[in-house]
């Protein structure tokens, strides 16, 4: 199994990078660029073959590790 993890900023949580970004991608040439907002993605190979113990592992990995739950928001998807 595998967990697929997306985390984001929370609405309301300034994103320089995200600014930086969409500066860059208007140097580039590229217009109609709105609001930006970067994230991290992380994959983390699974030994576990209960689905249901996998969630609660990944859930605890999310919020001891992962993601600071203050600012940040995540969400995750058990594939394989």
């Amino acid at each position: 199994m595998k967990a697929q993890i997306k985390i984001t900023l929370k609405n309301g949580v300034l994103d320089p990078q995200g600014k930086a970004i969409g500066h860059a991608l208007e140097g580039l040439g590229f217009s109609g660029i709105g609001d930006v907002r970067q994230g991290k993605y992380i994959e983390v190979a699974l030994t576990e073959t209960d689905e249901a113990k996998a969630r609660e592992a990944v859930e605890r990995m999310c919020k001891d590790l992962l993601a600071n739950t203050v600012i940040e928001n995540y969400s995750f998807e058990i594939v394989g």
